[in-house]
């Protein structure tokens, strides 16, 4: 099955958002200090993305 862009962009938007969970989820479960960091990190640059998808969405359905 062959998915449409606004299909595709949906699909990568919920991974991101997902992402963006999970990370912030491990970082205050882990006890080593520079992973809690880079998962923190990890989280916001998922959140980038997700917002860049949310926009490309929303040019999408406009």
């Amino acid at each position: 099955m062959e998915l449409k862009t606004r299909d595709t962009v949906v699909k990568k938007l919920l991974d991101a958002q997902e992402n963006v969970r999970d990370y912030e989820s491990f970082s205050k479960k882990v006890d080593n200090s520079e992973v809690c960091n880079l998962f923190k990190q990890f989280a916001e640059e998922s959140g980038v993305q997700a917002q860049k998808l949310q926009q490309l969405l929303d040019t999408l359905e406009g």
